[in-house]
């Protein structure tokens, strides 16, 4: 996906149109959530290992797709897969938010819907978390049930616009390189 294809996706959401119109204030700004899984890792035996030199090339193409995203929130998990997946995209001055994953997946989706939904009420935020924790996230947001990330799967970028009791509106697309054929296909793994 192109820079200027997801700009147009984000210029789409109720907060662009809300921050265009401006003849009545809204109540609450939407919260507009971008939601990628870490990319590719160097090793599947490290317990926190670092990005590969694909994963690095795959940070590098999130950071260009998210240039115009006007990012006001960055969350990731205490491995270190998410922080070097999100730092090249996090603007300047934006400390990410890091949320444990140790409490388990489902803890660990309420607490990030909390944060955003608190902290990150009325921005555009960035969550880089994992195959299981993205899908539970966006569950915990309202969009569920959802299955987890096929461990293949890296290209995901997922958009949802939360605007208040409303379901939230979800869109699906891909950044950087394209995942392997059959990347989507897991079998085994269960909608939760």
């Amino acid at each position: 996906m192109t820079r200027a294809a997801l700009a147009l996706i984000l210029a789409a959401s109720p907060a662009c149109a809300a921050a265009q119109q401006r003849t009545a204030p809204p109540a609450m700004a939407p919260t507009t959530v971008i939601l990628v899984r870490h990319a590719e890792k160097a090793s599947e035996t490290e317990t926190d290992p670092p990005l590969s030199e694909r994963g690095r090339a795959r940070a590098a193409a999130l950071a260009d797709a998210l240039r115009d995203a006007r990012l006001t929130g960055v969350i990731v998990s205490e491995r270190r897969r998410t922080h070097d997946t999100a730092a090249p995209a996090t603007p300047e001055g934006i400390v990410p938010d890091t949320i444990s994953i140790q409490a388990g997946v489902a803890a660990h989706a309420r607490a990030v819907a909390e944060r955003i939904r608190g902290r990150h009420a009325g921005g555009t935020v960035l969550v880089v978390g994992h195959s299981n924790t993205i899908p539970a996230i966006m569950t915990a947001l309202g969009a569920g049930p959802l299955p987890d990330i096929c461990d293949a799967a890296y290209a995901n970028l997922y958009i949802m616009v939360l605007e208040g009791e409303a379901r939230p509106r979800l869109v699906r697309t891909t950044f950087g390189a394209p995942d392997p054929p059959g990347a989507a296909e897991c079998p085994g793994m269960q909608a939760r």
